[in-house]
Order: C-alpha cells, then structure tokens, then sequence
C-alpha cells in the first residue's frame, strides 16, 4: 500500500497544561483552561497535523507495552494515520514529555525516555518508504537509525521518487556525523534557527543553510519562530514572515511547520507559497493547547493563510 506521507522516527505523548503560572507545593489544585494529552515528536506529530490537513499517512515509530503506547495508537488513528508501523516493545515504557505552559508561552518539559530511540528499520519499513510520495525523516539520534540504516533508508526512497524531507529535536552528539550522512538524501532539510547554528557551526543563518546544501540538500527552511522562515535553495535566498498572533503555546509549531510544508507542497503549492501554508499551520496550533492546538483541516488553514496578518520582518530576519 502506498500513502502521501511515511514519518518515520519520534513518538511520544505530550500532556500539556496552560496556564500554570505557579506550582501550589500542596494537595490544592489548581484550575488550569487546558489540559491536552496527544501524540506528539518529530515524527508522530507531524504525522498526526498532517492527517488533518487531508493527507494519507502511515507512521513508523516505537512504543512501550504500557497503557500510554496504546493511548498513542488510538490517537495516531483517530486521526487517520496508518499504524501498522508502529513497533510496540515488549517490556518498555513509552516515551512521555510533561509540560507546564505558562500565560507568557515560556514552558517547563519534563521528559521521561522511553522506547522512541529504540526504533529499527526493517525491510518492510523500506518497502513503505519506497512506495511513499513524501518521507518526512524525524529519526536522527536514534539507536537503531544512526549510523547508515537512515541514511539508507533515504536514499531507497528518494531513488524510487519520494520528496525526502528531514526534521529533528535536541541534537546530541554525533548529530553533525549524521547530518553529514542524511543531506545526500534529503530534499528539504527543516530545523529550527537553534539547531541550524549547533549542526552547522555558523551563527548566520545563510551561512547555516549553505553548509546544509553543500552537504547536498536541495533546499533548506530554517524555523526561526516570530523571524520568520528563512528559505534557501541553490537558486534562492527569502525570508517569509510568520503570524502575528497571541500563542498559547509552541511546544509543536516546529512539527506543525513541517507537516504543513508537505501537505501544501503534496496538494501542489510551489516552495515558497507551501512555506507560507506551513506558516499558517504553525500558527494555528500555536494558538490552542497540543499537538493540534486550534488547527482543523486543510481549507481553515489555507483560509487563515489569507486572513490572519504577518509580522514585519526585522533587520535581523532580513540580514538572517
């Protein structure tokens, strides 16, 4: 069977409470206006908004055996991702990540490790990749796909067609070795401003995005939050503006962007008017609690795309 979308890597459960301004050091609760409690990661979150916005996804990622892996496949499903890809671990808990949102946006995550890094990349799993239209790689630092079984896993979809998108969180060491390896493979590399300036060594970030296509990226869109986007390809240097918006809370905008870059770009949007979409995905979700945030389909977000205004660009963001 094949699917618009593969994500392949991070699963995890996000539990998110906003606002929590103060911890009450007592049994006396405190009432909060939301708590959300979703499927989430680089993988399985972009996997999750991309099945709102209309897409067909399947997902390949490592769970527990534990109540919370099934709470992740029964939400992975409501949406309409395909799980049948979702390795369950005998023996093993399920990754899991806490978060207090305060009413500033500013968050405390606490996170607890689990079967997520645990993921391996079986012939079945190439087969899907192979017969994807987009593979969105969110699996950089994991145990079983660092080291060449990622890096050939791409190269297997990108030579049977598949766009190869590529994301990640948190790099640890060892991450620059990798990216090395992933770039050949990869059609649009997405990490946010942080992660462009730790993975490339360079504080500028079109210095950043050259050395990622010199590592042989076609395109590279570097997530600045409220910055903007900056945009580069071979041919093009942009930088697009974000939302101007009240967020709630951007714990998954970065996976939201993403996940809108690919649905825009599979319904036939060009670079930059799909990193527009991606734009107005990520605000949408920013503006709610979760994964989802206030996100609902794919003709509300295009509305909103229209609709809500821009920032103005900084010298900076404009300078990048």
């Amino acid at each position: 069977m094949s699917w618009d979308l593969l994500t392949i890597g991070l699963t995890t459960l996000d539990v998110v409470a906003v606002p929590v301004n103060a911890l009450t050091h007592t049994e006396r609760a405190i009432l909060v206006e939301q708590i959300a409690c979703l499927p989430a990661g680089t993988a399985a979150g972009a996997a999750l908004v991309s099945a709102t916005l209309g897409l067909s996804v399947a997902h390949v990622g490592a769970v527990g055996d534990d109540h919370t892996g099934d709470y992740i496949r029964v939400g992975l499903e409501r949406a309409g991702v395909d799980t049948r890809h979702l390795m369950r671990l005998a023996g093993q808990r399920s990754s899991t990540t806490l978060l207090a949102v305060e009413s500033s946006g500013t968050r405390s995550s606490y996170h607890a490790l689990g079967a997520a890094g645990a993921l391996a990349i079986s012939p079945d799993v190439v087969e899907a990749a192979r017969a994807a239209r987009f593979v969105h790689y969110g699996a950089v630092g994991g145990q079983g796909t660092d080291g060449g079984p990622g890096a050939d896993l791409l190269r297997n979809a990108r030579a049977a067609g598949a766009v190869v998108t590529c994301d990640l969180i948190s790099p640890r060491p060892g991450a620059r070795e990798e990216i090395v390896r992933l770039m050949p493979h990869v059609d649009v590399f997405m990490p946010s401003a942080a992660e462009a300036r730790a993975l490339s060594g360079e504080d500028n970030l079109a210095a950043a995005a050259g050395v990622f296509l010199d590592q042989g990226a076609r395109a590279c869109i570097i997530k600045n939050g409220p910055e903007g986007a900056y945009v580069a390809t071979a041919e093009r240097r942009t930088v697009v503006p974000a939302h101007d918006i009240q967020a709630v809370d951007t714990t998954s905008c970065g996976d939201s962007f993403c996940a809108g870059f690919i649905a825009a770009t599979a319904k036939g949007a060009e670079l930059v008017e799909a990193v527009r979409f991606a734009a107005a995905t990520a605000a949408l979700v920013a503006q709610g609690a979760g994964t989802l945030g206030h996100l609902i389909d794919h003709a509300a977000t295009l509305k909103a795309m229209k609709e809500m205004p821009v920032r103005q660009l900084s010298d900076a963001a404009i300078g990048a």
